[in-house]
Formats: structure tokens, sequence, C-alpha cells
């Protein structure tokens, strides 16, 4: 517990609960390690179908509409009740959005309102999502720039989890304060995690051949046809489980069937978070095609895992694994090779193995926690004290 008052703290994140992706693990991930260390989160989110407000969980649901178009996320309607603009709202420490989008606006709006800091998260490549807009996708990247140069710089800080992305947000404009600092992982469920029988199986049986893994929502960002190809390349006893679901599950199926891979390509969807830890100790190579995060929370996850990385080479990608991983081009035929190098008892794979323990534990939660917390005090012009953890 921190010597330090408490703080009161508001999230505002167009992205939460029922959504599963690396957005709302870093959002309740950092909420829980800040009330740990005793500090109040309060969250701020879209109302989706079957959802409603958890006051006791300090979880504010907002009106929202279905976007038109096919996806999952939520239109916000810019309301919040006033019973919690007065309880909640004009206590607050400070407020933490984490897109800007309308209900980062919102969050925006509230922190000039009651005078607090405003601390933005930038967790989304917004110009990598520009397929999804029913606009010309490169109107849309253009439009996604202006949005994100004009509500960073209306910001008080900006956190960023690598240097690379950093120089991504200068360069389409943003002067505000920019702070690198990753989401964390709580890393304890994957430290002492072995593999089982029952995780092989789900991986694709408990035979001699290579078991791989890839934890991603199912979209076109991800690259995820890349990872069929290189299958494709790896013998035939070989099999790869994508652990995630989304839009484009059922293209992937197809293409695996299409290909002669759909008995060794397998779609488990959705995985609990508690089955996760066990899934990673069980395969014998995590791989990763996308090159449109941010950080990657999965790949923090893999190495905490001790779970050899091979993904396809990007700046924020290498920024994160710090070595950790064998980065190759974006060809199916190399990141094979790549498997086979890493896979089993070879020195290679060993390395990995060693050094992707030691790297996950710069991204442990509460360690990050604490940067947030000194990032929030320092804002608030109080005293810095130690941080715990």
């Amino acid at each position: 517990m921190n010597a330090a008052p408490s703080l009161r703290i508001a999230f505002f994140t167009e992205c939460y609960h029922p959504i599963v992706n690396g957005i709302v693990a870093a959002v309740d991930g950092l909420a829980g390690a800040l009330r740990t260390r005793g500090h109040s989160v309060a969250m701020f989110t879209p109302r989706f179908p079957a959802t409603s407000a958890g006051e006791e969980m300090q979880i504010y649901r907002m009106p929202s509409l279905p976007l038109p178009m096919p996806t999952e996320y939520r239109l916000t309607l810019p309301v919040v009740a006033r019973r919690n603009r007065v309880t909640v709202l004009a206590r607050c420490s400070l407020i933490h959005t984490h897109s800007p989008f309308i209900t980062g606006w919102m969050g925006a709006h509230y922190a000039r309102r009651f005078g607090v800091p405003l601390v933005f998260t930038y967790h989304t490549r917004l110009d990598r999502y520009a397929h999804y807009a029913p606009i010309d996708p490169d109107v849309a990247r253009r439009l996604a720039a202006i949005l994100t140069r004009t509500y960073a710089n209306a910001a008080d800080a900006v956190t960023v989890p690598t240097r690379d992305i950093e120089s991504q947000l200068r360069a389409v404009g943003v002067t505000a304060r920019i702070e690198v600092i990753p989401s964390g992982v709580a890393l304890e469920p994957f430290a002492h995690v072995e593999p089982t029988p029952s995780g092989r199986a789900r991986l694709g049986g408990n035979g001699p051949g290579l078991r791989l893994l890839t934890v991603s929502r199912l979209a076109q960002e991800k690259n995820l046809g890349l990872l069929l190809a290189m299958l494709s390349h790896l013998p035939d006893d070989a099999t790869l489980a994508f652990a995630g679901d989304g839009p484009e599950r059922e293209r992937l199926e197809g293409a695996a069937r299409a290909a002669g891979l759909a008995g060794r390509a397998r779609f488990l969807g959705e995985v609990a978070s508690e089955d996760l830890p066990g899934l990673y100790a069980s395969a014998d190579a995590f791989v990763f095609s996308s090159t449109s995060e941010t950080q990657g929370l999965v790949l923090v996850e893999a190495m905490a895992a001790g779970l050899p990385v091979v993904a396809i080479e990007a700046p924020q990608t290498r920024e994160v694994t710090k070595g950790a991983a064998h980065l190759c081009p974006g060809d199916a035929q190399a990141m094979a090779e790549a498997v086979r190098g890493v896979a089993g008892d070879g020195e290679e794979g060993r390395r990995l193995r060693e050094l992707g323990r030691l790297t996950a534990q710069d991204y442990e939660l509460t360690r990050i926690a604490g940067r947030i917390e000194g990032l929030y005090r320092e804002l608030r012009r109080e005293p810095l004290v130690p941080a715990a953890g």
C-alpha cells in the first residue's frame, strides 16, 4: 500500500466487455493493479446488448447504438447519468482515456469540466483499421491521422508502449507530452505452468509432430493467412492452433480446407484466460504474424510461459521482444524455417526460452502500474513516493 493518499481514477474506454481483445485485457489489468495499490477506478464504457450497469463493480455503462458496419463495437451516445457525474466524475483525481472516439472525447470533456489531468493511452494504430470504415480507405487513413493528432494534443500526457509508436505519433503532428509505458501483464499465472497431455491434445494431439500456437483476434489486420501458408511448408504431422475468434474465422477455415490443412489448422475459439497459460506451456512455439500492433500482449504472455516466439519483423515487435524472439520477413517459407530452428531442445530454442522469461519481467503488471501511478501524481503535482512492487 502507498503512503500517499489514494486516487480516484475514471477510465473511459470504447472497448470493454463483452468484447475480448488486447485492449480489454490491458485496461482490465491496469484497473485491477491500481485497485490493488489502494486506488479507486471507475470504468465508463458503452452498454452492449445483454450488459447492464454494475456500480458495485465500478462499471458505468452509457447508452449506445450499433454501428453501420459489421462490427461488435458500438456507437456511444454522450450521456452520463447525473448521479454518476456528481458522485463519481466530480470527485475524480484524474481521467484516463483509452480511445480517441466519442467515449474518449467524453473523458476529455469531463477532465476539463472538473479541472483534473487527462491521460490518454494510445492502444490502436487506427490507420491499420481503415478497411473497416464505410469510406475510401485512403480517406479513412487521413481522417485517422487527424483524429489521432487532435485528440492526443488535447491530453496532458499520452502513454505509448514503444519508442517506435512514439515516433509514429510525432510524425502525424502530436506535440503533447508522450511517455513510453507499455501495458503490463500479470506474469504469475505463466511462471510455473507445465505442459499437459490435455493441452497438447487441444493443440493437435499428443503425437510427435510440432504443436504451434497463435493467440489472436481473427481479423484481416492480423495477417493470419500467412500462418496457414507457413503451416503448408511444415511436415504433415505439424499442427497450428488459433486461440481466438473474430470476423475472419469463416474465411480462414475455408482457406485451411482449400489448402488441405483442415485437420492441421485447429480453430479453438475464445479460450478462457485461466486456460491460456497451460496452452502456451504445451506448445512447441508461438507464431505471430501481425504487424499492426502497438505492443502485442500475447508476445509477453508467450515469453513469460517460456515459449519460443517466431514473429514477423516489425519495429514495435522488435522493441517489445528485445532479442527474445526470432524475427523473420513476412514470408511463409522463412517463417517455417524459423519454427524448425526454435522448436524442440536445440540451442536456439533454449536461448529464446531463457531470454523470453527474463524479458517478460519488464512488463510485470504491478511494476507498470507503479509507473502509471507516478505519472498520475506528477500531473497532479503531488510529491512522488517510492513505488511499491
